[in-house]
């Protein structure tokens, strides 16, 4: 049986030759997530891209699906029996480690502070800043993101430690690694302390209140992996005593933020909509389209697929 090969990334013209090469018997066919119909799902024995989840059980013919996301979540439970399921992990890893270090850099020099003041039409001189030379980074989630964000803040001088669940050997990026069971002793030596988790039963709820009191009182908080991580309402808290030099979330829940949720009343905490990632940068695009040439190649030479989901 020939491989129909359903694409539902956003490909140019010349990538699409480069699909069509690497299997020249397949069967292409191109659509939007918009687009596609439950025909072509249902022929489908290949697919890439991003389906809405509900549509994904009519692909009754699949064997193999790579999202072009990182996260896999939305699909719990949705991929037909039988399919194998891979994710785009890493490919838009620049783009979120350069999110995170764009606000934490942000935060140590009061920028969210200058730009309310600016609005107010207000020349006040703020005070005293952070700088990240020297500083103890603690990133907890070593992954792709995690890496790339650690190797940025290496750059730039920072003391850079990741927190995952195995530690089998060195990760570029990092000058220590240790075990995601070593947070709480980590947490009261950390300046400054970036979540780059996936939503997962074990991460769910992980930096409580409690894990929260034990940062340093002007230590910096990030979130750019889910918002399922942190606990909302207790942060809340904490800076509203003023606790925490600041904050950046990219991630909350639920996504949007309700209007009236305490996060968007504290001044020195930044919050943006989800964006840190996604196909913004175009070096992302690439990155995914890559990676899904790469694994078809393997696909099609009977190989292990890369970044394969159980």
């Amino acid at each position: 049986m020939s491989e129909y090969i359903l694409n539902l990334l956003p490909v140019n013209e010349a990538e699409k030759q480069e699909f069509e090469a690497i299997a020249p018997e397949a069967v292409h066919v191109y659509a939007g997530r918009r687009t596609v119909t439950p025909e072509q799902l249902e022929q489908a024995t290949v697919l890439f891209g991003w389906p809405r989840p509900d549509d994904l059980p009519r692909a009754r013919n699949l064997r193999w699906f790579q999202t072009m996301w990182a996260g896999t979540e939305e699909y719990d439970g949705k991929v037909p029996e039988g399919a194998v399921f891979t994710s785009s992990s890493g490919s838009n890893s620049r783009s979120v480690a350069e999110h995170m270090l764009s606000c934490l850099l942000a935060l140590c020099r009061r920028l969210p502070t200058y730009r309310d003041a600016q609005r107010d039409h207000q020349w006040k001189d703020e005070g005293a800043m952070k700088t990240i030379f020297g500083a103890a980074v603690l990133v907890v989630g070593a992954g792709h993101i995690g890496a790339e964000f650690a190797r940025l803040c290496q750059g730039l001088g920072a003391h850079t430690v990741g927190l995952k669940r195995t530690v089998t050997g060195p990760v570029e990026g990092f000058d220590e690694l240790d075990t995601m069971d070593q947070l709480d002793q980590w947490l009261p030596r950390a300046d400054v302390v970036a979540l780059s988790l996936p939503h997962t039963p074990e991460t769910a709820g992980l930096m409580d209140e409690g894990r929260l009191r034990r940062m340093k009182e002007d230590a910096i908080l990030l979130n750019a992996g889910r918002g399922s991580v942190l606990d909302q309402d207790a942060l809340a808290r904490v800076m509203g005593e003023g606790r925490l030099w600041g904050a950046a979330l990219d991630v909350t829940v639920p996504e949007p933020l309700p209007t009236d949720s305490p996060l968007w009343d504290i001044p020195n905490l930044l919050l943006t909509p989800h964006v840190a990632g996604g196909m913004r940068l175009e070096i992302t695009r690439k990155a995914c389209i890559k990676m899904a040439q790469d694994n078809l190649r393997r696909y099609l030479a009977g190989e292990p697929l890369v970044n394969r989901v159980n």
